[in-house]
């Protein structure tokens, strides 16, 4: 071994930083520190003698850059188009070095060879237990006889190294199998979605966008839609609220010793009558008799000790610094050693830590060293254990401060920011809760209660350090039980109810840890990725809202019925991955049973892309270029007479019968049902040269021959404009494929051939069969175009403005009436008059089917 004697160990940290640090630490009890270049440029390899246990050994440190290893399907599977996505669900997987890192893996193999032991110095996560196998599988097949260690350490501190590497264990495989479990299912499931939804709509549609190119991937991830989700849903809930008033009756009493406002113990009514009646009560008997006073001690508590996510919360919220840039500056604080290790879920310190020893650390500081010298003063009795969340990961202890600093030179605005707030959280979370004394005040005015409260702050404690939050005094005058006034002020006032604000990143943050989506160390990189893929925006309050494409991508997904986009299946799969790290659940079966499930919501998805073709459709327009999925390709028939925004497009409906529908469906519900005997049907190049609007182009039929007339051949070069007789009479002999459709609408079942604008001058022209007027075709009615888009969001590139008055087209006036189904009950709609008419409207909603309502008047 070079000459030398003892044993030889080969030390791999994560980070050329943190392998840096380690061996000076190291070094210094041995001496001699010596470094030499590797294969990598970026990846030094330092000497040092050290003694492990007693034991003589000569250290070699080194280290990789994050994973080493990548996990990636066959060749043969790799190109977009070289396979069905549905086979990536049991495509061969294959886990391999990448070509920017064969330097890595080839310094680690020399080096291998040289030595007895392999220690791993890798984050002390799952993580960084996959990527110390990685490490391990590398040097193992250069030197299958090394001694495989395992080094545990959360901060880079003298203590914490020294200690780790006399204290050594094995590296845990349970671990590992969890990560190599989510990374199979990640990539299977990332890569058949996002290869779907990309051959299918990039280039459908006209996606204007900034930054988009005909290489956009419109990229589908198991963590980052339910993340899309919780944007998009709050978005809805926004748009969806209807503003309610409300009446609240205020009261207040100005005195010498100031003014205390009394709040109606009701909160609110929302009817009016009943407001203004109470109100009057109250107005004729004003006098105030005071019926009770409480005082009473009020404590507020200080935060528990700092995880991951609470730490990229409350930089959101207290310094609008973003969850990715605030993670990347604590990794670098991390590295340099001034905090201790910044993923964890641990909030809770461990009894056997020393704090005392890190607060007395920052007693030097200028700013917050006085509160440390008081903390540590027995007679302040400001000191007091910190609190348990109930949450530790079993590797590291929560974030606190390692290192003392008045700030660095090298440091930028937001290294102090971070390192002020671990140190401020950590002080406050071993500090006394802050002490005030509140009073309630309840007065009784003609039988209505009302009550005021006061509060004076007897001892600030942590406040006083932790500035990030505060609690302030508010004076009332004294009261006694019994005494008597009359009210300053008595009002009665209005209100309507507020919408939810959109969420902001701390929200947003809180709802993917309670959802259990991605975990400390990966949340903020989902909301980066929603954001680079132009599915939402964040505004400069750190507030998020969906893109047209978010939205359209989370709307497609949720009218197919499938809840992709919420969190419950991913909650399950990581539920499933911390069981295999647990032991108890083996890697093998959660693979087979998550993607079995996956592959079968995928075939369903693919079966239903109409829903997303539609959804894209109503923020973006159709373009020329065919997409790359052509299973069910778009094929333009006509222009829209109905909506004349859109294109009408031969479509099969789920029980295959043939129609000819508007692309903006659900804004238009323009339909023209097919004769039902249509066995195929194939768009042509062949132009109508009567109808109109056009171009309408000849559709090539082939009917069936038991259920067409002998007299009719089977073949057919039909126009769906109006001039086509044979397909008229077909129709009319075979009837439509959506007779059988349960809940086959009238209107629907009248648009089943639109008569001809171009043959008035031949014969009589027909009356609509809508709204019975001759001005135009059925087929171009415009009772058929929506006028909203429902509940899900009012923002599209093709808004439709509510009628300011409501009546029907054919000018009969509209009755108001209440559905009366499961499903609209209670809901008020407009329909006409006439019977002749099938106009139909919700009260501020869309236009749906008359078949589906029991009316009740």
């Amino acid at each position: 071994m070079s000459g030398r004697g003892g044993t030889w160990v080969l030390n791999v940290a994560e980070k050329p930083s943190v392998a840096k640090s380690v061996a000076e630490i190291l070094s210094h009890a041995g001496g001699g520190l010596r470094s030499r270049d590797g294969r990598s440029r970026y990846n030094r390899i330092f000497e040092f003698d050290y003694s492990i246990r007693g034991q003589r050994c000569h250290m070699l440190m080194t280290s990789v850059i994050g994973h080493l290893m990548e996990l990636e399907f066959d060749d043969r599977f790799r190109k977009w188009h070289s396979c069905d996505p549905a086979d990536l669900y049991h495509a061969p997987v294959r886990k391999h070095v990448p070509q920017d890192k064969l330097d890595i893996k080839r310094t680690l193999e020399e080096e291998a060879r040289k030595c007895h032991w392999l220690v791993l110095w890798l984050d002390c996560d799952r993580e960084g237990e996959n990527i110390a196998f990685e490490v391990v599988e590398v040097c193992t097949s250069a030197n299958r006889h090394l001694n495989v260690w395992r080094a545990h350490f959360s901060a880079l501190t003298n203590r914490e190294i020294h200690e780790a590497v006399q204290n050594l264990v094995r590296p845990n495989r349970l671990f590992s199998d969890a990560v190599d479990a989510r990374q199979e299912i990640d990539l299977r499931i990332g890569a058949s979605f996002t290869r779907f939804q990309t051959m299918l709509l990039r280039d459908a549609f006209v996606l204007d966008f900034a930054g988009a190119d005909g290489n956009i991937v419109l990229s589908y991830g198991p963590c980052q839609f339910p993340t899309l989700g919780f944007i998009v849903e709050r978005y809805w809930e926004i748009q969806s609220h209807e503003p309610e008033e409300f009446w609240t009756i205020n009261c207040s009493h100005t005195s010498d010793d100031g003014t205390a406002t009394f709040n109606w113990m009701r909160g609110h009514l929302f009817d009016y009558t009943c407001s203004v009646i109470i109100y009057e009560m109250c107005v004729e008997e004003p006098t105030a008799i005071v019926q009770n006073v409480r005082h009473q001690e009020k404590l507020k508590y200080p935060p528990y000790p700092l995880s991951t996510v609470e730490l990229q919360k409350r930089a959101s919220r207290y310094f609008r610094i973003s969850s990715e840039h605030t993670m990347k500056v604590a990794e670098e604080l991390y590295q340099a050693g001034f905090i201790s290790y910044p993923r964890t879920e641990t909030d809770s310190f461990s009894s056997s830590m020393d704090l005392h020893a890190i607060v007395r650390e920052q007693e030097q500081h200028p700013i917050w060293g006085p509160y440390a010298l008081q903390l540590l003063n027995t007679e302040s009795r400001l000191w007091r254990n910190p609190g348990s969340g109930g949450h530790d990961d079993k590797a590291h202890p929560p974030i606190h401060p390692t290192k003392f600093s008045a700030g660095e030179s090298s440091w930028s605005q937001d290294h102090h920011k971070i390192y002020e707030l671990v140190v401020r959280h950590f002080l406050a979370c071993v500090s006394q809760p802050a002490v005030g004394a509140e009073t309630t005040v309840e007065i009784d005015i003609a039988g209505e209660q009302f009550s005021a409260s006061g509060r004076t702050i007897i001892a600030k404690n942590y406040l006083d350090v932790y500035r990030f939050e505060s609690w302030g005094d508010s004076i009332i005058p004294t009261y006694t039980i019994g005494e008597q006034f009359l009210p300053t002020t008595l009002t009665l006032d209005s209100g309507v109810t507020r919408p939810p604000p959109l969420l902001s990143e701390s929200d947003l943050l809180s709802c993917m840890d309670k959802a259990a989506i991605g975990t400390d160390a990966t949340m903020h990189d989902h909301i980066k990725k929603c954001l680079d893929r132009h599915y939402a925006t964040k505004d400069s309050n750190t507030r998020f809202s969906p893109t047209n494409l978010g939205e359209a991508l989370v709307m497609g997904y949720d009218e197919m019925g499938y809840e992709l986009w919420k969190p419950y299946l991913r909650s399950m799969m990581e539920c499933d991955m911390k069981a295999v790290s647990m032991g108890t659940k083996v890697k093998s079966e959660v693979l087979e049973s998550c993607l079995q499930q996956m592959r079968a919501c995928f075939l369903d998805a693919r079966q239903n892309k109409a829903k997303l073709l539609e959804a894209m459709g109503i923020f973006f327009e159709r373009s020329n270029r065919s997409g790359g999925d052509t299973g069910n390709a778009v094929e333009i028939v006509r222009p829209c007479g109905a909506c004349r925004e859109s294109n009408m497009a031969l479509k099969r409906n789920s029980n295959g019968h043939f129609m000819v529908g508007c692309l903006s469906y659900p804004l238009c519900r323009n339909v023209v049902w097919l004769p039902g005997a249509i066995s195929e049907a194939a768009i042509t190049s062949q132009i109508c040269p009567s109808c109109s609007p056009g171009p309408v182009f000849l559709i090539q039929f082939k009917f069936r021959r038991l259920e067409i007339p002998p007299n009719y051949d089977i073949d057919h070069l039909g126009c769906i404009g109006g001039c086509d007789a044979t397909l008229r009479e077909l129709t009319e002999i075979c009837g439509t494929g959506s007779r059988n459709l349960p809940g086959m609408t009238a209107r629907a079942q009248r648009t089943a051939y639109p008569s001809s604008d171009s043959q008035s001058g031949h014969r009589r022209q027909r009356a609509c069969a809508h709204c019975r007027q001759t001005s135009h075709a059925s087929n171009d009615c415009p009772s058929l175009t929506s006028h909203a888009r429902g509940v899900h969001s009012r923002r599209s590139q093709n808004p439709r403005n509510d009628p300011g008055q409501i009546s029907c087209h054919c000018g009969e006036p509209c009755t108001l009436r209440t559905a009366n189904t499961e499903n609209n009950r209670g809901r008020k709609f407009y329909t006409c008059q006439s019977r002749d008419c099938d106009f139909f409207l919700f009260a501020k909603s869309n236009p749906t089917r008359l078949s589906d309502v029991v009316v009740s008047v």
